[in-house]
């Protein structure tokens, strides 16, 4: 069974924390210092939210697979929603999660990514084929043309974040 995934930049984590843990009467599956997920039952939703990458808001939205299989159906769906344009990570290291995964962008630019959680990792993000160990998330280039026009762009780590990234 798939769960829905959302994640959303925040400015400051402590106090989102305090937030999302009273809204969802439950404390963070997992916490680190520029992170946390609540794994929600009823509904099922991997909800997360970090002080990397984009403004403040919603970073991307997503489904996670539970299985392989479900994960290539995803992408069955996601290729023809696409037109094939398809961002695909056969090994990415992101948001403290080793995982299968691809992206597409919406109409309106959204991000939704599709991923399949193989285990744990002790950093937010290692994906080679990002720049400077980021992890991609693809983003629309505001032509308002069709997902074809998409380009890639990283979230850059926290040391990164004075600095100018392809995002800005």
């Amino acid at each position: 069974m798939k769960r829905f995934h959302v994640h959303i930049a925040v400015e400051h984590l402590d106090h989102s924390i305090a937030f999302y843990s009273q809204l969802f009467g439950q404390m963070p599956a997992k916490q680190q210092t520029d992170y946390a997920k609540w794994m929600l039952d009823d509904p099922r939703v991997n909800f997360a939210i970090s002080t990397r990458g984009h403004a403040t808001g919603l970073n991307h939205f997503g489904m996670q697979a539970d299985t392989v299989e479900e994960l290539a159906q995803l992408k069955m769906l996601a290729d023809a929603a696409s037109g094939t344009q398809i961002l695909d990570q056969e090994t990415a290291t992101c948001c403290y999660a080793n995982s299968k995964k691809h992206w597409i962008v919406d109409p309106q630019g959204l991000p939704w990514e599709h991923f399949f959680t193989m285990s744990d990792a002790q950093v937010f993000g290692e994906d080679t084929a990002a720049q400077d160990g980021a992890c991609c998330i693809p983003l629309h280039n505001g032509s308002g043309e069709k997902a074809a026009e998409t380009v890639a762009c990283c979230v850059p780590k926290a040391d990164d974040a004075g600095k100018k990234s392809c995002c800005n």
